[in-house]
């Protein structure tokens, strides 16, 4: 202060008076304008002089306190910002609902029983209740002491854990808590990194806010992998016991639990020893957190380690013709990406007690009809026609040999099941069940088509022509209708396949498969309306949200009245005609048989007004066989009959009137280029006759291929004699027979009629018998009983 003072008695002090008009020249003006900031800087000049002299004189940045501040204010941003950093890096907490693990597929069938899995899963998901207390308690004392009062890690096991590793120079005790594994089960994978474990705890916190102990608890007892293919303590219980959790000892629960740490080193399959140690530790731990008493402890100790091995239910695949199908059907409702990282539950509409019956069904006809008729596959489909739910599906024989589906890869020509697409346009184009045509020789266009039995029949009205499977009448039919209106009602019906505008149409010569089929005659069922046949209903994602399901609408594909009008025809199929196999007593059955050239496919699809089934009999390699339409009919009631046990017997509506129809569909007349019409002459009865008793007698002969069916590729032959075709079965008995003429032979399609079939022998392997008369009609057993499978 005294040298502040001293400054400024040195400074000049000649200060000018205004009056005198004299200047200031030693004080700059700047100075003498702010006197009261000069006078300010001197009261703050003592004060920080004084803190200089408390504090040492040391600059702030050299203050201990000041680096400390700075270090733990540092530290609490960056712990906030990696926080935020690694909840940005982990899935949202909708997900943390999620019960099955990542790139899993579940499909169960619709009791919810379930038919596959893909993946890491569990066969049986329980509830908590449904497990053991004890077997909850050896994973709690075996793997997190304190679960039930830390919040998703617990510092006191990761302090304990530390010091029994130190203690044992190694690591013998893990600190993760059971909310952290099931953390790390569900989201993150098994790479050994800090930036993992860091994921992992903060994944428990967030689990723990979000679901009880007790969901946590019993999500880990379902997912937790316990070697050998097990997922979970049920699935784990089977592969080691062969039993249900329910079952197990308290020394089998304590093997169990102690295996969650490290299942290839605990396996009691692989190291017993090492087994028994892991047990007898998880039975203290239990005893010392008084689970058990000491008594039971050592009674679980001295109890030997005995296994009784089975393969994971995981690895069992039921209707595994179906479950191949589901799969292929996903990708049409889920992304690529969902379907490769999501675990899926799919929902589906098989009923298990059907498919078994579809099972036996089907492979009762190939042991039995299959042998001495000569076919060596067959498949079946049953689906409710009233919203397209598939309820059934066999696709062949072994799935474990041939994983072809030939209820929807199989493309077959349907034969005269096709017929009914045929004579549903000409009834929705008005014409009448009654309107006639002639069954006689007839060339069109170059193109004969002739019936199996090569005897014709004269005047007949469309309905007997359905019921007796008339070729004819069924091309000159298609040929009144039009191509283009049948290709449509099929189509509209629920046929999927190329169809052709040639001629042989009208008898099956385009190739369809079987659940197509089956569907679009499952539209007479419901007075004309479609519904896309399916498999599933519902798809959930890990959280058990459903993310697809099933919606398909019935679309009008044939009126009504047209409808009823052919379920009328074709009930007479069955109670008149080859179908007779397919009856159902007192529960009305519509539904038509098919045979394509030389018996190389035989169909029957028939349908209930509540389920339209479709079954199909060949080989895979399209070798002829023996066999009939019947052999079919025959496996279709053998499953309708035990399927609709439980079903309330429903009438089919009534028929319409049929004076004054209009026809709901214009049709559009073929006009050929060349028709040739000729009559019945009285050496065709005679022949027809003659071919009718040789067939009747049981002669086989052997048969020429015909297999060319469009107008382009059938060739005529005027110098080979035709070689007479063993009867199939599909001719009708009780209509008056005649015989075609023996004209020079011209582009011919003979398929079957549809009735029962003549008694027969299996064709001799002998060629001196093939062309010869094997016995009489009176030794040999009638088709019916023929049909009738062994026990």
């Amino acid at each position: 202060m005294g040298k502040l003072t001293s400054w400024f008695k040195r400074r000049p002090t000649n200060l000018s008076n205004s009056g005198q008009g004299g200047t200031n020249e030693s004080l700059p003006p700047a100075h003498v304008a702010q006197p009261r900031q000069l006078l300010s800087k001197m009261k703050i000049l003592p004060s920080r002089i004084k803190a200089n002299q408390a504090t040492g004189g040391k600059p702030l940045y050299r203050r201990v306190w000041f680096w400390a501040g700075l270090g733990v204010g540092g530290g609490i941003v960056a712990l906030i910002y990696g926080v935020s950093l690694i909840d940005r890096s982990l899935p949202d907490q909708t997900e943390l609902n999620a019960v099955v693990r990542e790139q899993t597929l579940t499909i169960k069938a619709a009791d919810g029983t379930i038919l596959q899995q893909q993946g890491e899963a569990a066969r049986e998901q329980l509830k908590l209740e449904q497990i053991p207390d004890n077997l909850k308690k050896a994973f709690i004392a075996s793997e997190d002491k304190r679960f039930k009062e830390h919040n998703g890690v617990d510092p006191q096991g990761i302090v304990r854990a530390g010091l029994n590793n130190v203690r044992s120079q190694g690591v013998v005790e893990g600190a993760s808590t059971i909310t952290q594994q099931l953390a790390r089960i569900l989201f993150l994978k098994q790479e050994q990194t800090i930036w993992r474990k860091l994921k992992e705890v903060r994944l428990a916190q967030k689990m723990e806010n979000e679901l009880t102990k007790d969901q946590i608890l019993e999500r880990y007892l379902n997912l937790v992998y316990l070697g050998g293919g097990a997922y979970g303590v049920a699935d784990a219980s089977w592969v080691y016991f062969s039993k249900s959790p329910d079952q197990l000892s308290l020394a089998e629960m304590a093997t169990i639990a102690g295996l969650a740490p490290a299942p290839s080193l605990y396996a009691p399959d692989k190291n017993p020893e090492a087994a028994k140690r892991r047990r007898n530790l998880v039975l203290l731990r239990m005893q010392e957190d008084g689970v058990i008493t000491t008594d039971q402890r050592q009674a679980a100790v001295q109890e030997p380690l005995t296994l009784k091995s089975s393969l994971p239910k995981r690895v069992q695949v039921e209707s595994p013709y179906f479950t191949s199908y589901i799969q292929k059907e996903l990708p049409k409702y889920v992304s690529p990406n969902v379907l490769k990282s999501e675990g899926l539950v799919v929902e589906t509409t098989l009923n298990p007690a059907w498919q078994k019956v579809a099972e036996e069904a089907v492979a009762k006809t190939l042991r039995n009809q299959g042998r001495w008729e000569n076919f060596k596959q067959g498949a079946m489909v049953a689906i409710d026609p009233r919203n397209g739910e598939i309820k059934a599906m066999v696709g062949g024989k072994d799935f474990g040999k041939n994983q072809f589906n030939r209820v929807t890869q199989a493309q077959r020509q349907p034969g005269s099941t096709f017929k009914g697409f045929v004579y549903a346009t000409a009834i929705a184009s008005g014409k009448s069940p009654y309107d006639s045509y002639q069954d006689a020789p007839f060339v069109v266009d170059g193109y004969e088509p002739k019936n199996y039995s090569e005897k014709f029949r004269g005047s007949m009205n469309i309905r007997d022509a359905l019921t007796g499977s008339i070729n004819v009448i069924a091309v000159k039919t298609l040929i009144d209708v039009g191509f283009t209106p049948t290709i449509k009602l099929a189509h509209d019906m629920g046929v999927k396949s190329e169809l052709k505008p040639t001629y042989s149409l009208a008898l099956g010569s385009n190739e369809v498969n079987l659940l197509e089929l089956t569907s679009a005659y499952g539209s007479f069922a419901t007075q004309g309306l479609h519904t896309e046949p399916h498999g599933i209903t519902r798809i959930l994602n890990r959280q058990g949200k459903v993310i697809w399901s099933a919606n398909f609408k019935s679309k009008r594909a044939l009126d009504a009245d047209s409808a009823a009008i052919m379920t009328w025809m074709l009930r007479n199929v069955v109670e008149a005609g080859t179908g007779a196999a397919a009856q159902l007593g007192n529960r009305p059955v519509a539904g038509k048989t098919g045979t394509s050239d030389e018996a190389r496919d035989l169909w029957f699809i028939g349908y209930i007004p509540q389920m339209v089934t479709g079954v199909w009999l060949g080989n895979d390699d399209n070798r002829p066989t023996y066999g009939s339409s019947g052999s079919a009919a025959y496996t279709w009631r053998e499953f309708m009959k035990k399927a609709v046990e439980e079903m309330p017997v429903e009438k089919f509506p009534k028929r319409p009137k049929l004076e004054g129809r209009k026809g709901t569909i214009k049709a559009q007349s073929i006009k050929p280029k060349q028709v040739l019409n000729r009559s019945i002459s009285s050496n065709d009865d005679s022949e027809g006759e003659s071919t009718r008793n040789s067939e009747e007698s049981g002669s086989s002969r052997r048969r020429r291929s015909r297999r060319s069916y469009s107008q382009e590729e059938q060739q005529s032959s005027n110098s080979t004699p035709r070689r007479r075709r063993r009867d199939r079965s599909e001719e009708s008995s009780s209509n008056n027979s005649s015989s075609e003429s023996s004209t020079p032979r011209r582009r011919s399609r003979r398929v079957e009629s549809d009735s029962p079939p003549p008694r027969r022998t299996r064709r001799s392997s002998s060629p001196a018998n093939s062309s010869g008369s094997s016995g009489s009609s009176s030794s040999q057993p009638s088709w019916r009983d023929k049909l009738r499978p062994s026990n």
